[in-house]
């Protein structure tokens, strides 16, 4: 018996899910944008609360473990959800990142310890971990690239909203006793609950979009393999600063991570197309050059979110939920960069001078953040924050779409999934080594402050005051080389002679971790030069695949 080799005539059909109208992708993005609000909102809303809830579960020196938790499951989840997406479809594992999001959601609330915190914060990110790729993944199926960019606003929007309400939120909850007979900081973990159960509503309901299953075996071992690689590397990044970085626990952690990671790429190579990250994609200019910049962009960009807070709250002396509302530049910069850039990208198709721009926007405000001071006024650095918002905003979706442009449809779910897990790499590595970088000199900045007001009349007589005694201990623990700044609760409405120095030293150090964050961004303008801008197509990820497999070769027996 012969074959002969046809090919299908069946053309994509026109309408439906595969043209779809602006009335019906907003109806989909309706679902795609409740479940990035969880995930953005509750990122924000627990840091605000963390010192809270560590006080309250008396598991301070633990905190981080909640943090350390939630971070490893959310980052090495994403690249499976990008894969298994592509194996079973991108709604029902939407769903089920939402699931886990609302039971490690609700399981927090109701935590006893600070150990069974630290494991539902896991849990919690096992869900997070599918909530912003997908929905990316997701608005690459059914919007032409060419398109695709003037939507991109509304997921800027919810990034700024949250992160705006995040502190607001929580220092809220933070600071209430109870809320209705429920102790005010588990409400920071419940309110996610009633908005999780809305979007797996309008997700079930609005989410229909067809799924061509592409028969691919689920790489496990190059997950197991990803898991050693990243996992020590994570718990050494949170905790290094505390251990010390040359340590020998945290020698054994850069060892065994290393060797995690190289096992992992010789899976990877092995597994071919079956990865959960195929080898064969770094082959493409725009996947590589687009991952290498989203990489040293988080870096920089995590690295100015970390900092500004604790400028802004401990120099300036703003409550966490005051310092969330004086982020709002920076959030309008983004929203209305990022909503600029979508409008001009889909009107003539060109993408690449965005990146450029941004990046060069981002360096230029971390380094003007790095010569704020003390007593810089608070609107100077606001219009700091506006050009840095901005330049996040030409930057983070730009390169989202440039990879799912640039890639085959059958991998936008992987590519994409691959940009979110590069720039969380890179800002977990960026908000790792400035904190170090920060504690690691503001100590003797502060010594060097009190050196120079120390034989003044008005430091020694504030000195002397029996009401400033936290600052005698402190100042005496100093002089013998110790002295602990974790908890910088005493500055609040503290003598102003006597908090200068402080002021002055975490000012200081602040700016070195800008300017650091400065020089780093530059690496990232660098590479963006090296971003090849292909046309962007007009068609979206459902039409290719449909046009794909009308022109794939049918076998057809011969009789």
């Amino acid at each position: 018996m012969s074959e002969t080799v046809a090919r299908s005539d069946t053309a994509p059909p026109s309408g439906g899910a595969l043209g779809l109208t602006h009335r019906q992708i907003l109806t989909i993005l309706s679902g795609l944008l409740l479940g990035m609000f969880l995930a953005a909102l509750d990122q924000m809303i627990v840091g605000s609360a963390m010192k809270t809830i560590a006080d309250q579960l008396h598991g301070q020196t633990l905190q981080a473990w909640a943090t350390t938790a939630y971070l490893i499951t959310s980052t090495i989840s994403t690249p499976l959800y990008g894969k298994l997406s592509d194996i079973y479809g991108r709604k029902p594992m939407y769903l089920t990142a939402i699931t886990f999001f609302l039971a490690g959601s609700l399981l927090s609330g109701i935590s006893g310890s600070m150990y069974e915190l630290a494991a539902f914060r896991g849990l919690q990110g096992l869900g997070a971990g599918g909530l912003m790729s997908l929905a990316f993944a997701i608005m690459a199926d059914v919007i032409p690239p060419r398109d695709r960019s003037k939507y991109q606003g509304y997921f800027m929007a919810v990034f700024g909203i949250s992160s705006v309400a995040g502190p607001v939120v929580g220092g809220f909850f933070a600071g209430l006793d109870s809320f209705a007979g429920i102790t005010g900081w588990r409400w920071v973990f419940l309110v996610n609950v009633p908005i999780a159960l809305v979007a797996l509503l309008v997700v079930t309901k609005v989410l229909n979009i067809p799924h061509k299953r592409v028969n691919h075996r689920v790489d496990y071992w190059g997950a197991a393999m990803l898991i050693v690689g990243l996992v020590p590397l994570l718990i050494v990044a949170e905790q290094g600063r505390e251990w010390g970085w040359d340590a020998g626990r945290s020698i054994a952690m850069y060892v065994i991570g290393v060797l995690g990671l190289i096992a992992f790429v010789f899976v990877e190579f092995r597994m071919k197309d079956e990865a959960l990250l195929p080898m064969r994609l770094f082959r493409n200019s725009v996947f590589s050059v687009s991952n290498a910049i989203s990489f040293v962009v988080g870096v920089g960009m995590f690295g100015g979110m970390v900092a500004l807070p604790l400028y802004l709250q401990i120099v300036k002396g703003a409550t966490p939920t005051a310092s969330g509302l004086m982020l709002l530049p920076l959030m309008g910069g983004i929203i209305v960069a990022s909503g600029t850039s979508g409008a001009l990208t889909s009107k003539t198709g060109r993408y690449k001078i965005f990146p450029i721009i941004g990046v060069a926007a981002m360096a230029t405000g971390l380094f003007l953040f790095g010569q704020i001071g003390t007593d810089t006024p608070l609107w100077h650095t606001m219009l700091i924050m506006g050009l840095f918002g901005a330049g996040m905003g030409l930057c983070m979706q730009t390169l989202v779409l440039a990879i799912q442009n640039g890639v085959e449809p059958r991998d936008i779910g992987v590519a994409t999934s691959s940009s979110t897990f590069f720039r969380q790499i890179g800002g977990t590595a960026g908000a790792a080594v400035f904190l170090s970088i920060l504690f690691s000199t503001v100590g003797d900045k502060i010594k060097d402050g009190v050196a120079k007001v120390a034989p003044t009349k008005d430091f020694q007589l504030a000195l002397q005051d029996p009401a400033n005694h936290v600052f005698a201990e402190k100042f005496a623990a100093m002089q013998k080389g110790g002295g602990d700044l974790n908890d910088t609760s005493f500055l609040n409405g503290a003598n102003p002679t006597l908090a200068r120095p402080f002021w002055d030293g975490f000012s200081s150090s602040i700016d070195t971790v800008f300017v650091v964050g400065g020089f780093v961004t530059l690496a990232a303008f660098v590479l963006v030069w090296f971003l090849k801008e292909k046309p962007l197509s007009t068609k979206s990820g459902l039409q290719l695949q449909a046009e794909e497999a009308a022109e794939a070769p049918v076998i057809v027996p011969a009789h």
